[in-house]
């Protein structure tokens, strides 16, 4: 799940979006446990979209990014200037 995604949507969804990773990781436990897990790569999957949705709700509830618009793109930086150093060499 991407970042741009989780944005999008409300509070109330990504709360919903928190608990299905929960019981999906729950479930993870139990089946390494009892050698049935076939996709290993999907528990930390898993587990980057939970940390994602939880700083979302952090920066929703701080006001930081507004509810369904993604954040804006920084500003690319201009070229540096020549150094003293590099003028005599070249």
């Amino acid at each position: 799940m991407k970042i741009a995604d989780i944005r999008a949507k409300s509070a109330d969804e990504l709360k919903n979006e928190l608990l299905n990773l929960r019981k999906e990781q729950f479930n993870f436990r139990f089946q390494k446990a009892t050698g049935q897990l076939e996709n290993t790569g999907r528990i930390r999957q898993v587990r980057r979209d939970i940390a994602r949705i939880k700083t979302a709700l952090a920066e929703l509830k701080q006001g930081k990014v507004p509810a369904g618009k993604p954040a804006a793109k920084k500003a690319a930086k201009a070229p540096a200037k020549k150094t003293a150093a590099k003028k005599k060499e070249d």
